[in-house]
């Protein structure tokens, strides 16, 4: 069972109640585990068809493999979450920081993240980490309220606008002050001063540079 750290919490002031997600698996080993316990102690998948235990093993092989990757990425993206609820980021902001700000910030940390660990040693674990991302932030956009319809075309322009900063981000390093402090407000809207943004993710993006993917996995960051 892993918690998950919503980015619909966001919107929360500090000291206000947190929102977590528990995983659908507790109530999925709960049903398993009370109908093991009936038939006298005869394992329910026993009483069933040979076609159906062979799909029910399929499908446990897939909620194992799945529930190992979320326990792995979940790291990932609360470490995202933790950086972004930063109160340094916001102290140049001439007016209350929204929900689009910290989604932005979200964007910003989580490019940063693949342009450092972009390898072919990492490509397949980078997709999977991006999926899976994607897929909280998707959850999140659901527990403020928005349809079906209007999240599938919010995460299509929250996809667009992660590659265009991934692009941008891939030359942070061949830029000067000015340029960096450009590219920023293409994103960052109504902040006095970009230059502290400029340094905090100068400094972020070396302390990415000294580290390895799979101590990030495992690591837990506090902004």
């Amino acid at each position: 069972i892993y918690i998950q750290t919503s980015l619909s919490n966001l919107l929360v002031e500090e000291g206000d109640p947190k929102i977590f997600l528990i995983s659908f698996l507790l109530v999925l080993l709960t049903t398993k585990s009370f109908c093991f316990s009936f038939k006298n102690g005869t394992p329910w998948c026993l009483s069933t068809f040979l076609n159906v235990q062979l799909v029910n093993k399929i499908v446990e092989i897939n909620i194992k493999k799945n529930f190992n990757m979320s326990s792995d990425y979940i790291h990932i993206y609360n470490n995202l979450i933790s950086l972004t609820r930063n109160k340094k980021l916001y102290v140049s902001l001439n007016r209350n920081d929204i929900f689009s700000d910290r989604l932005y910030f979200f964007l910003l940390h989580f490019a940063f993240f693949l342009k450092n660990f972009k390898s072919d040693e990492n490509q397949k674990k980078l997709q999977e980490i991006y999926d899976f991302n994607f897929r909280q932030l998707e959850l999140s956009i659901r527990e403020i309220g928005y349809g079906d319809q209007s999240i599938n075309k919010k995460m299509k322009d929250y996809i667009n606008l992660f590659h265009g900063m991934l692009s941008d981000i891939h030359f942070w390093n061949s830029l000067n002050v000015t340029k960096k402090i450009d590219l920023l407000k293409k994103y960052l809207s109504d902040y006095d001063d970009l230059k502290i943004i400029v340094v905090y993710f100068d400094d972020f993006n070396e302390n990415l540079s000294k580290k390895s993917l799979n101590l990030f996995l495992k690591s837990v960051i506090k902004p």
